[in-house]
């Protein structure tokens, strides 16, 4: 995760998610920077699960359609910021997106998200997150040009995500409000890990200071 985003705090991201400023000249919001430090953990476990049982990898021929030839030299927060700043999507289809792509691991549990799969995966979540949520949406078209891909590539994509998903696409409010919670427990994670990390730091320098090396 981005070392500006540790100094997000779980209060600040809430006021975030549910009073952000849709104005032009707004930030990139705070989900964006916690969803990414979120899934790259998650693709880091999976590759830890495929590196140690070569079986784990994914047999569900249908969810390759999201497996691209070659793996986009963009990190997910760089992504999912590239997203932001063209389609101006507010903070709720992020968490919306979020829940999406939980429901497609749950109902698909062959598939893992991985490098060669995230991008995509993440551009047909936003968009039809966005669908869902926003009043008014760019064409299919513009979020193709955005994510990287022809219009027909992300036409695709949609159909096969809808269907594998049984179009579970409904978000009540109260599962709505779950998630949000989910992320503010990944901002206390993070926070906690750097807490630990300054604490370590310390204790290292300490040792240089005093002469004496312990193990």
């Amino acid at each position: 995760m981005a070392t500006s985003s540790l100094a997000i705090s779980p209060r600040k991201l809430r006021s975030d998610l549910y009073s952000y400023s849709y104005q032009n000249d707004s930030n990139t919001p705070l989900v964006i920077s916690v969803l990414a430090s979120l899934i790259e953990r998650t693709m880091a476990r999976n590759e830890r699960i495929v590196k140690n049982c070569r079986w784990a990898l994914s047999k569900d021929i249908r969810t390759r359609v999201f497996d691209c030839h070659e793996t986009p030299d963009l990190t997910i927060q760089s992504y999912l910021e590239r997203i932001f700043r063209y389609t101006r999507a507010g903070p709720s289809v992020y968490v919306v997106a979020y829940v999406y792509i939980d429901r497609f691991c749950q109902a698909n549990p062959g598939f893992r998200i991985s490098s060669r799969n995230v991008h995509r995966l993440l551009i047909t979540t936003i968009m039809v997150a966005s669908k869902y949520v926003e009043d008014m949406n760019y064409r299919n078209s513009y979020f193709a040009r955005v994510g990287g891909l022809t219009t027909n590539e992300l036409n695709k994509l949609e159909l096969e995500f809808v269907f594998l998903m049984g179009f579970k696409l409904h978000v009540n409010v109260s599962v709505f409000e779950s998630y949000c919670c989910h992320l503010e427990r990944e901002v206390g994670y993070w926070r906690w890990i750097s807490y630990r990390e300054d604490i370590e730091m310390c204790r290292r320098n300490q040792i240089r200071a005093t002469g004496r090396e312990k193990i």
